[in-house]
């Protein structure tokens, strides 16, 4: 596992917030290297392809289109490929119970998307940070469940 970066993965059709994303995570005294991809379908052909590199944490759209941030979820709980990697969804407001199923899929993180660039980059920020320390520690990140 290489300590030196993390691999960090966004999948969202709105290509305003991978931008703002692509920026703040550029900005953070960590190194990242960032892919991005604007649709589900997409974003799971590349993870399953062999070659690919599994990143340390991803961020998916709850309403990315072509395969829903739903079916990524349970199909990457069932690889065991991807076992280390922590995956984070975000989401305008959405019912605490579709927040609870979130979890139960499988993912580490919800994060409600903030309104503003700030705000974003102010949680954006927390999340990459704790993520780090999961990291470089080696910690189980099957512990690690974060709501922001």
């Amino acid at each position: 596992m290489n300590k030196e970066f993390l691999n960090v993965i966004v999948a969202d059709n709105d290509e305003n917030t991978l931008i703002f994303f692509k920026s703040i995570l550029k900005e953070l005294k960590i190194s990242i290297k960032v892919q991005c991809f604007n649709n589900g379908k997409n974003l799971m052909e590349y993870l399953n392809n062999d070659d690919a590199v599994v990143p340390e944490i991803v961020f998916i759209n709850y309403a990315i289109p072509g395969k829903d941030s739903m079916e990524c979820l349970e199909e990457i709980d069932s690889n065991s490929k991807f076992n280390n990697m922590v995956t984070a969804i975000f989401s305008e407001p959405i019912p605490e119970n579709e927040i609870e199923d979130i979890f139960v899929k499988g993912a580490n993180i919800f994060m409600k998307k903030p309104d503003c660039f700030e705000k974003l980059k102010k949680v954006l920020t927390e999340i990459i940070t704790i993520n780090w320390q999961y990291h470089t520690s080696g910690l189980n990140k099957d512990n690690f469940i974060l709501k922001v």
